[in-house]
């Protein structure tokens, strides 16, 4: 994912990070900025987790996506957990 540069890292992280919070149920929590800082985030966790079991270097777009959105869904489902029980 580092490959797309600045620009790729907002419009996928903002994207998967808004399509997470949906899937989450966090949406109305969050704005458009959080949903960009959840989804590159996001990405590095997506990235970090596939990276065990698929080579993910230049792996294009759409994986790059969908790489973000898992890291977005786990992030938010820790956050959860862990507000819920603070």
């Amino acid at each position: 994912m580092l490959g797309l540069g600045i620009i790729g890292w907002i419009i996928i992280g903002g994207l998967a990070g808004w399509i997470g919070s949906k899937i989450m149920g966090t949406d109305e929590q969050q704005g458009i900025v959080m949903n960009v800082v959840v989804g590159v985030i996001g990405g590095l966790i997506g990235g970090f987790i596939l990276s065990i079991f698929f080579d993910v270097h230049n792996a294009g777009w759409l994986f790059s996506f969908l790489t973000c959105l898992l890291g977005s869904v786990i992030l938010l489902w820790v956050v959860k957990k862990v507000s819920t029980h603070a």
